[in-house]
């Protein structure tokens, strides 16, 4: 089954929300986490099950990036604002630097976001 973590800064928090909901259907047939706040939203707007983390700047982004370093994520889509500084930056970094090291998709924006639901799809 494919793994996916979904993320979101608070700003980009109603455009993850939006995009869930248009693939719901898809993900339905994933194994989702998410880090706290952005799952709590996402479980209030869907109907998908959703494992929560803990929110990004309480270790969330950190305990994701263990997944991926553990080979258990086949894809992230981590909508940033990459306009407003975040006090757990360094957490964020790391948790870029991990998926390049490992190898896995990472979807940064709605359009990559597209892209990698048709890829995670095309390997099954």
């Amino acid at each position: 089954m494919t793994r996916l973590a979904l993320i979101a800064h608070d700003e980009k928090k109603p455009e993850l929300i939006e995009f869930v909901q248009a693939h719901e259907s898809q993900l339905l047939e994933y194994d989702l986490i998410a880090t706290g706040t952005t799952g709590k939203r996402l479980l209030e707007a869907t109907e998908l099950d959703i494992e929560r983390m803990e929110s990004g700047p309480l270790g969330g982004d950190l305990m994701i990036g263990g997944q991926v370093a553990e080979g258990r994520l086949d894809g992230i889509v981590f909508l940033r604002d990459p306009l407003t500084a975040q006090p757990h930056e360094p957490d964020i970094s790391a948790l870029l630097r991990i998926c390049d090291v490992h190898d896995t998709a990472l979807a940064t924006n709605l359009e990559t976001a597209e892209y990698l639901l048709e890829g995670v799809d095309a390997r099954e």
